[in-house]
This record gives structure tokens, C-alpha cells and sequence, in this order.
């Protein structure tokens, strides 16, 4: 695999290992303020990143189809919620606010419904890192390896305080700090994962890329609507997680524009 592929591919999981390390220097459950400073700005990152990296590219590479360079963008990403959403509904797991979701299961912990939860949230951002990548290996001239590389990093910088709101909660429930820090990386061990899928697939089929570049963006859209926002806006009234948001939101803008 190239290099500088491989690299962008294990950046994101830089960030969520670095995360989960936060709960090394935590001496207690992490305030409600925090997490919703956290995930406000996780929640910006992600869907700033969905249409710069993205939907853009996914409609420019369709711009063939004269006024019908919208479709693949809107079938993907319809394609993208559904996905999450067919998985979010068969597979148990508990969101950030402890809420059980999906099918029960005998013998399921309180704590592995939790990874279930994180792991399956990882997976729409290590296919957004794939299929850029992927893009950029065949010579789609929207898609550049600094434009990669940019989307990359805003992942890793979002999933950095995201590493920590996940990790919080299973420390919280008495599982140690060691432990707690494994569960947080193994959680972020499936984006690489996910991502050498997509590049595979893009490469197997290549005009399918304006599609897969909206099914990531669609995928991560629905981790934001489902389990991000709710988090940040929930609680006492507070304009801590908007303004979170907001930053995001401008940080990634400015790394895929600029880097782009």
C-alpha cells in the first residue's frame, strides 16, 4: 500500500488513541459542560468535513451528468443514513446518555453495549478517509493528497475529545483506566479497518466513487444527528455546545480549503 496511504489512514486512529489517554489524568466523571464543549465541537468537525471533503467532491466528479450531478451525491448519502441506521437497529449498544438501544442480549455488559456503541460510530469516518484516499489514487483531479490528508487530520482532531467522552463513561462505571484506554483504542482500530475496505472497493469499481464519497458523508451526518448533538444540546440550556460547534465547523473548513 502507498505510504502516505497508509499514513492518512492511521491518523484518525492517532487521535482516538490519544483521547482514550485521557482518562489516564481523570480523576472523576467528566462534567456535563465538558461534554458538551466536546461533542459540540466533535459535531462541527464531522459535518463541516461531510460536505467540503465530501459531498463537494461527489458532485463535482458527477458534473458529467450536466443537471443530474446531484444524484449520486443524494443517493449515496441516503444510502449512508440508511446504513447506519439498519446497524443501529440490529446491533445492541448504549448511547453517550446511557439510553440501551437495538436488540437485547443475554450476557451483554452495560460496558460492551458502550464499545459496541463507539465502534459503530467509528465506522462512517474510516470510510470517509478510505474513499478520499481512494479518489486521490485514481487521479480524480477533485480529490488532491493534501485534500486527503487535510480530512484526515480533522478526524483525528475530532476524534481526540471524542476519545475522551466515550472513554468517560465506562471509567465512570468502574472499569479501570487500563482497560478503559484498550476498549477506547480497539473502538478506533475499526476506522483503518473500514477505510482499506472502501479503497479496496472504490478500486475494484471506480465509478462508484461519487456514490461511496456520499454514503461516507451520509453516514457521518447520522452520527452527528443521532448521538452528538443530542448530547450537546441536552441538559440545562447552555450555548456551550453551539459555540463548540461553531469552531469545528470553521477548523475543518479551513483545513480542507486550505490544505485542499
Amino acid at each position: 500500500m502507498n505510504v502516505k496511504v497508509l499514513i492518512g489512514i492511521l491518523i484518525p486512529l492517532l487521535g482516538t488513541t490519544l483521547g482514550a489517554g485521557v482518562v489516564f489524568f481523570m480523576k472523576q466523571e467528566m462534567s456535563s459542560h465538558l461534554r458538551k464543549i466536546l461533542t459540540g465541537f466533535a459535531a462541527g468537525v464531522m459535518v463541516a468535513a461531510s460536505f467540503w471533503s465530501l459531498l463537494e467532491p461527489s458532485i463535482e466528479e458527477s458534473a458529467g451528468l450536466g443537471k443530474l450531478s446531484f444524484l449520486p451525491a443524494a443517493i449515496g448519502f441516503i444510502a449512508g443514513i440508511s446504513f447506519l441506521l439498519v446497524i443501529d437497529i440490529v446491533t445492541p449498544h448504549v448511547h453517550m446518555n446511557n439510553q440501551s438501544e437495538g436488540p437485547e442480549r443475554k450476557g451483554l455488559s452495560h460496558n460492551a453495549k458502550l464499545f459496541l456503541a463507539v465502534t459503530i460510530h467509528n465506522i462512517p469516518e474510516g470510510m470517509a478517509a478510505g474513499v478520499v484516499f481512494a479518489g486521490w489514487l485514481s487521479g480524480k483531479a477533485s480529490i488532491s493528497i493534501t485534500s486527503a490528508l487535510a480530512l484526515s487530520i480533522g478526524i483525528a482532531i475530532q476524534n481526540f475529545p471524542e476519545g475522551g467522552v466515550v472513554s468517560a463513561p465506562l471509567l465512570a462505571n468502574g472499569m479501570s483506566k487500563g482497560k478503559t484506554f484498550l476498549y477506547g483504542f480497539l473502538s478506533g482500530v475499526v476506522e483503518p479497518i473500514a477505510a482499506v475496505i472502501t479503497i479496496v472497493a472504490t478500486a475494484l469499481v471506480v465509478p462508484v466513487l461519487p456514490y461511496l464519497l456520499a454514503f461516507a458523508a451520509g453516514a457521518m451526518i447520522y452520527v452527528v444527528i443521532e448521538e452528538l448533538i443530542p448530547e450537546m444540546a441536552g441538559g440545562p440550556h447552555s450555548n456551550a455546545g453551539t459555540i463548540a460547534f461553531s469552531c469545528g465547523f470553521v477548523l475543518m473548513m479551513i483545513l480542507d480549503v486550505a490544505l485542499g
